[in-house]
């Protein structure tokens, strides 16, 4: 008897996009040398489907006969977490972690499922032991008595367990290690990471259940699988950091709940990760001496202010073409502002090498650092040192003005709040601020020569 051939696919590994032969480049991403082929067994049996019978067709309605009616979100007894999802976790939601191995993802879920005592959660690993999660969680701490662990990797076992548990929040560790009955490619391809990720979405939004999935990530620090996967979710939070440092960010790049310009910020102990309420005091490094290329910034990740520590270093080119490098900060960004400073304020550093650091790891985007980016690089050039009570808090525009931020109150708070006796902004943020209202001083100028000379008097 001759033995049935399997149904093949073509699949692009960028995008997720399907075809029927294989091609050297994706026409939906234009990718090149990403297209896999990969063996279906299409059946119709699924392993979540709603029990309730089939769906009645919908039928369109009118915008303002549709009944809204807000969501009461789950605290998950973790206020980073609940800071970067936008409030709380959302019922039936699909949020996906992605970071680094061995960055603390496991650490960070496992912690929240530990400490949300009253909630029924049931975490699902297919990476780890039973016993491997049961040695984390005694030097984590357990506090939640109704947390389940579940060694499994088919989803039709998982969700068999899942209807005899019935748990409030379902944890995915990891995505990319389940497998579906449906298809016959093996864990960890482009059409099971689908196939798994919409069982699960599925099941989300019928049942009004949050799902946690934590993913891997390529070299290039994307989300391993198909594009596809950050689409099908309702939230993407990458967990990021230095290895050579303590402490690990959270941020959001999707949350359809929520701002994307949030971040939480932990500490990594043996005991599992600390929350930083107060990042600011990190992020500043305590010196017994006053050295020159330091300046102090004020910057806002979401509504969150934060001074943070820019450190420059300016020396003269020894290998003939100049050297720039940034860590923390855009690099062409550097190069615009030194620009800015020869030909706007007269300031020679075309012959000179500029490194920049950006203290304790972190990567800043918000252009309000730009006057601190600019003092530090002066001061390190002309050996002259900042006042540590001193921060900044203003755009540098191209003819060399400086220029306004937004929430000025709050940044001038949060210095005030940290001990700084002067704050340096743009004379344009002083509408609707009065000194009177401020212990620390509040200095508005318009210019850089102006910034040189209230710095350093000359």
């Amino acid at each position: 008897m001759a033995k049935t051939k399997a149904k093949t696919s073509f699949f692009c590994k960028n995008c997720g996009s399907e075809f029927s032969k294989w091609m050297g480049k994706c026409s939906a991403c234009g990718e090149w040398n990403t297209i896999t082929e990969e063996v279906l067994q299409v059946e119709s049996k699924k392993a979540w489907k709603d029990d309730q019978g089939p769906s009645k067709a919908r039928k369109p309605q009118a915008v303002r006969n549709i009944k809204y009616q807000t969501e009461n979100r789950i605290d998950m007894k973790n206020g980073e977490l609940n800071r970067v999802l936008g409030g709380g976790l959302v019922p039936g939601s699909l949020v996906l972690v992605g970071g680094e191995p061995g960055i603390g993802k496991s650490t960070l879920i496992l912690q929240v499922a530990l400490q949300m005592v009253g909630q029924r959660i049931l975490y699902v690993s297919g990476e780890e032991s039973e016993q491997q999660i049961k040695m984390r969680a005694e030097r984590i701490g357990i506090k939640n008595e109704e947390c389940f662990i579940l060694n499994e990797t088919k989803t039709s076992n998982i969700f068999q367990q899942v209807k005899e548990v019935q748990p409030n929040i379902l944890v995915i560790d990891s995505i990319q290690t389940l497998q579906t009955d449906t298809l016959d490619s093996t864990a960890g391809s482009i059409s099971q990471i689908r196939e798994c990720a919409g069982e699960l979405q599925r099941y989300a939004k019928e049942t009004n259940t949050p799902v946690f999935l934590i993913g891997h990530i390529t070299k290039d620090g994307a989300i391993a699988g198909p594009k596809i996967l950050e689409h099908m979710v309702d939230t993407v939070l990458q967990f990021e950091g230095d290895r050579n440092y303590g402490y690990r960010i959270l941020r959001s790049n999707k949350n359809r709940f929520g701002s994307t310009s949030e971040l939480g910020i932990y500490e990594m102990l043996s005991t599992g990760m600390r929350e930083v309420s107060n990042p600011s005091e990190i992020l500043i490094s305590q010196r017994e001496e006053q050295t020159s290329g330091v300046a102090i910034a004020a910057t806002m990740e979401g509504g969150r202010p934060m001074l943070i520590e820019v450190q420059a270093l300016a020396s003269s080119a020894v290998y003939g073409t100049p050297q720039r490098s940034a860590t923390g900060f855009d690099a062409r960004r550097l190069n615009m502002l030194l620009a800015v400073l020869e030909k706007r304020s007269g300031f020679k550093l075309g012959t000179k090498d500029v490194f920049l650091n950006i203290a304790g790891g972190l990567k800043v985007d918000d252009p309000a650092i730009d006057l601190a980016v600019v003092c530090a690089v002066l001061s390190s050039n002309y050996d002259l040192t900042i006042s540590e009570k001193i921060c900044f808090a203003a755009e540098v525009g191209l003819s060399g003005e400086i220029r306004s931020v937004n929430h000025p109150d709050q940044r001038i708070r949060e210095a005030e709040k940290l001990g700084f006796e002067k704050i340096i902004v743009s004379k344009y943020n002083l509408k609707g601020i009065h000194q009177k209202d401020f212990t620390i001083r509040i200095v508005g100028l318009s210019s850089l020569k102006g910034v040189f000379k209230e710095l350093f008097g000359k």
